[in-house]
């Protein structure tokens, strides 16, 4: 349930839908530009275990982390298809640049959830960068006009460069929990600033090295209960169709998937021209790869998978935003579409990228090896709960006329 408190927006949603493209293209333009730099890149933010401060930098300059700010406080407030095209942009040059951005930019959406005077002073700087973490709530017990606050989250993507966190807790009135209408027991998520937050050291991983998604821990902390907002039945402060459905920033996944899967592609083409065979006919001395049929049948083959991928996820995605421009909320068949399209991006792409690894032989195997290094992020995203097996089954019953019975995917 969404209700709707002050508008502090007034633009009317035909005027947000016309003035989207300059900014996203001014966007979309920077984010390229900086490519080649986080390419460069590659070594250091392996081995850093997170983005490098100075290419973090440069996403802020580029305007990444405000994408979805509102512009009633001077952000782009870009529509989900151009934010989609960024995180993509970003992902193709670097899975955890993408995957940074993705979860650095969620303030944008989330601060509409809380008081605008409120949220203005904390995000004084709209390039600020949030971690959240959506985990098995923490304990907030109720104290005055706010909660004391316990817990311990992992995941926590881009927290070494974060000036916010957001934990998700467990509403306690002394010490009984505090129960919805509904019967279930009530969860807050809540703004904590950075330094009031530890972060502890845990994410040596298989891919995403470059995300920083360590767990984090704050013990004993006051939130005044006006940084803390219920997305199961959010207020909503703005008037804009970007804010009006409480989860759409989780369909922005699908874009990492794609691009991901994309810089694959554009490697082994690349590749593929400079790269002799290493078995060949007397006749072919000057083979390259691309000259051998599997090659040419690989790279037809991902082009197919991830180009019909992503033409799923922006009708799907486009689709959702449309309804929303009209000032209704997508039907559940609409939104089903969206999470499945998320989800049959992140299976295909996941197998686009091992039949280029595969086809590119020995090489890939190799640590600095571009295949092997965007075959191990594709999987370590491809873990993320919003792609898990589960949405199979809960877009299938949506599409058969069933209820959805996991409530934090619609």
């Amino acid at each position: 349930m969404l209700n709707i408190a002050d508008e502090t927006d007034s633009m009317a949603i035909k005027t947000v839908a016309e003035r989207s493209s300059v900014p996203s293209i001014r966007t979309l333009d920077a984010v390229r530009e900086l490519a080649p730099k986080i390419r460069a890149a590659a070594d250091e933010i392996e081995r850093g275990r997170r983005l490098p401060l100075h290419l973090v930098h440069e996403m802020q300059r580029a305007g990444v982390f405000r994408m979805a700010m509102p512009r009633a406080w001077g952000g782009p407030e870009l529509d989900p298809l151009s934010q989609l095209q960024v995180i993509e942009a970003l992902s193709i040059a670097d899975a955890s640049a993408g995957w940074c951005a993705m979860i650095g930019a969620d303030a944008g959406y989330l601060t509409a959830y809380i008081d605008q005077t409120v949220a203005r002073e904390m995000y004084a700087d709209i390039d600020s960068v949030t971690a959240v973490t959506f985990a098995p709530p923490g304990l907030a017990v109720k104290k005055g006009d706010g909660f004391i606050v316990n817990g311990r989250w992992p995941f926590a993507s881009g927290c070494q460069h974060a000036r916010w966190f957001i934990g998700h807790f467990a509403i306690f009135d002394g010490d009984s929990p505090r129960l919805q209408p509904d019967g279930l027991p009530e969860t807050r998520f809540g703004f904590l600033p950075a330094e009031e937050c530890e972060i502890i050291d845990t994410w040596t991983t298989n891919g995403l090295r470059g995300s920083g998604s360590h767990d984090w821990t704050v013990k004993d902390r006051f939130i005044p209960q006006a940084r803390t907002f219920n997305l199961a039945a959010p207020t909503l402060y703005r008037k804009s169709p970007l804010y009006t459905l409480p989860n759409l920033l989780l369909y922005r996944a699908a874009a990492v998937y794609l691009g991901i899967a994309r810089g694959a592609i554009d490697d082994f083409i690349a590749l593929a021209s400079n790269k002799p065979l290493t078995f060949k006919s007397p006749v072919a001395k000057k083979a390259m790869l691309r000259d051998e049929t599997y090659a040419q049948c690989t790279v037809a083959q991902a082009e197919a998978m991830v180009s019909s991928a992503r033409g799923f996820v922006f009708e799907a995605v486009g689709d959702m935003w449309n309804t929303l421009l009209t000032g209704d909320l997508p039907s559940l068949k609409q939104r089903a579409r969206a999470r499945l399209a998320m989800v049959h991006a992140s299976k295909v792409c996941t197998r686009a990228v091992e039949l280029l690894y595969k086809a590119n032989g020995g090489s890939s195997v190799y640590a600095g090896n571009t295949f092997d290094r965007r075959l191990r992020d594709i999987q370590t995203a491809n873990q993320h709960t919003v792609v898990s097996l589960k949405t199979w089954e809960v877009t299938g019953r949506v599409l058969l006329g069933l209820e959805p019975n996991y409530g934090l995917l619609f």
